[in-house]
């Protein structure tokens, strides 16, 4: 396992090198000026020594290269210092990338906003998992019974309604009209008491239970589909033969096989929820890495454009090499070394 996890590593190396190339040529030819957003009173030549600050006087390939060791080498270095506490070389001198809107380093940006969309969307995501699992598998067991209709029409609405018209119903029945949860995401707000973190709770649940419900629709339909293709196999009838418990047989046999390809969907599904939370957090104004793309795109910021697309390729790829690490863990057919 230890090998093909290096070879799956090297391997990801010019992948992400190819698409680190290919958002960067994208994006810097496109359209947009830098100085586009500034007074029209500023005069050409003040224009272009700005543009010629931000390095567009040099070619392409040069810009590209600039690119990547700032964001392959310097700001892992910045990070470093920053959590360890040390000092490698002369990190005062050292080039970043900056934001053309704020001129702040665009890693420092992409940190502030980080806790945020962790605490909506990595909690939606694990409440999806909690809830989608025992549905698809009880709807399995369970085939056509009451339960299993009623989850698979939720489960159907839940695909089916896209999270913007979730989150406006949201809004007006338990702000509007009941007034039980605030229909504005507090950003600033911090958590020092019980008080507090009953206020951050409160302004937590409709966007988790938002992106949570569409989350876990899908899932849930993927785990009873998988479920059902395993529950009439032969080796399910043989364990059932040998007088095992049918608990046993679902638990410890057709679960563990069912959860392979359950699997791929979680862990391929985690990148993909950061970029549909982009919706969610503009509906409940939660200041997460989905409205610091949207600022950056309607603003041509384009270095923080570039770099949080390559951050969701980063984390695509990472993701599909933890799918196949898990495939191995959960199917003993399948020997990597």
């Amino acid at each position: 396992m230890g090998k093909y996890i290096i070879r799956r590593l090297l391997t990801a190396i010019p992948t992400l090198l190819v698409i680190s190339f290919v958002v960067f040529a994208i994006l810097d030819l496109a359209p947009n000026d830098p100085t586009g957003n500034l007074p029209l009173t500023i005069p050409a030549e003040v224009r272009a020594k700005i543009r010629e600050s931000l390095g567009f006087g040099e070619p392409f390939h040069i810009r590209y290269v600039k690119w990547m060791q700032q964001f392959f080498v310097n700001e892992p270095l910045n990070i470093i210092e920053e959590v360890f506490d040390v000092k490698i070389g002369d990190s005062e001198n050292r080039l970043r990338v900056r934001s053309w809107a704020t001129r702040s380093p665009v890693i420092d940006l992409i940190i502030e906003r980080t806790p945020q969309t962790l605490w909506v969307v990595g909690l939606s995501y694990l409440l999806a998992i909690l809830i989608a699992l025992p549905i698809g598998v009880i709807s399995a067991v369970k085939q056509y019974s009451i339960f299993d209709q009623v989850g698979t029409f939720v489960s159907m609405v839940g695909f089916s309604v896209p999270t913007f018209f979730t989150g406006l119903v949201a809004i007006v029945i338990f702000s509007v009209y009941l007034g039980w949860f605030p229909s504005v995401y507090n950003t600033t707000h911090k958590v020092t008491d019980w008080s507090s973190f009953i206020v951050q709770v409160k302004q937590s649940i409709m966007p988790v239970t938002v992106l949570a419900f569409y989350s876990a629709a899908q899932l849930a339909r993927f785990t009873r589909s998988s479920m059902l293709n395993n529950l009439n196999l032969d080796y399910v009838r043989t364990a059932r033969s040998k007088g095992l418990m049918e608990r046993v047989v679902i638990i410890g046999h057709v679960l563990r096989n069912s959860l392979i390809p359950v699997a791929t969907l979680v862990a391929i599904g985690i990148p993909q929820i950061f970029a549909g939370a982009i919706i969610t957090e503009q509906i409940f104004r939660v200041n997460g890495l989905g409205a610091l793309l949207i600022i950056a795109i309607q603003g041509a910021d384009i270095p923080l454009v570039q770099s949080l697309t390559f951050i969701y390729a980063l984390l695509i790829v990472g993701f599909n090499i933890l799918v196949d690490v898990i495939y191995g863990v959960l199917d003993p057919r399948i020997h990597y070394d």
